[in-house]
């Protein structure tokens, strides 16, 4: 799949997805949005894709939501726009193979709610950081008010979109909101290294993992670790958990299914 707005070239069991607008740099318009989507499901199906890596062309990962085209909308187009961005975050972080973000510039607005949709986010030391909707007038609106309080805690959620400040690379792996920075030149390495990590582990019990991190990080304790033992019974009985601790106790490398 090739198109003017999203490349994405499979390779080795892994998916790189290069969202292509660099003259606008990478910002979300609705087509775009359209094609994620699009592209997120054909992976999502796709038996071969066993990890994701997302990056974007040029000087961005993604600048944010497209305002040219925002500031024509009315309160309704404005809702359905918002509906279609959340759409495809919800994709993304709801995907059972593990999505790594490869953050290769400016990730601002809609770009950092995008990052914060992945799995994994890995930053090249040039990057930046912000929720800027404020000074537009705007509020976040891809569910930027809601991940980056969950990543970063209430109290920095609020300082970064209430002031909009840019942030460093490194400020935003201080605060948590990455996980990794390297040199700009190592980006793609070091995200593929990561990746193939990933994927030297059981599959499935990568899937349920992440899925019980999710949907457990929103609940009480007592009930999130309820779901932790609920969840632990579906890879125990699995073909992997045998293979997995059968190598263990043979001191050999595992042969997992990738099914």
């Amino acid at each position: 799949m090739s198109n003017s707005n999203i490349i994405l070239e499979i390779n080795e069991g892994i998916a790189f997805i290069t969202i292509n607008r660099p003259r606008a740099l990478n910002a979300l318009n609705e087509a775009l949005l359209d094609e994620l989507i699009e592209v997120f499901i054909n992976v999502k199906k796709n038996i071969e894709v066993k990890a994701i890596i997302l990056t974007g062309k040029g000087k961005a990962f993604v600048s944010g939501a497209d305002i040219a085209e925002m500031n024509e909308l009315n309160p309704v187009e404005g809702r359905a726009l918002m509906m279609k961005g959340h759409s495809v975050m919800n994709l993304i972080e709801s995907m059972e193979k593990p999505v790594i973000a490869a953050i290769n510039g400016f990730t601002l607005g809609g770009g950092c709610e995008l990052a914060m949709a992945c799995d994994i986010r890995i930053s090249s030391e040039k990057a930046k950081f912000g929720q800027p909707e404020v000074k537009l007038g705007i509020i976040p609106g891809f569910g930027g008010t809601q991940r980056l309080s969950r990543l970063v805690g209430k109290g920095m959620a609020k300082y970064l979109i209430m002031t909009a400040e840019i942030i460093s690379a490194d400020e935003a792996l201080r605060i948590g909101l990455v996980e990794r920075v390297v040199p700009a030149e190592e980006l793609m390495g070091n995200a593929i290294k990561v990746a193939k990590t990933i994927m030297s582990n059981a599959p499935y019990a990568v899937a349920v993992a992440k899925s019980v991190i999710n949907n457990g990080i929103s609940l009480d304790m007592k009930s999130a670790c309820t779901l932790e033992v609920e969840s632990f019974t579906a890879p125990f009985s699995s073909d992997d958990k045998k293979e997995g601790m059968s190598a263990f106790l043979e001191k050999r490398t595992p042969r997992f299914t990738n099914k």
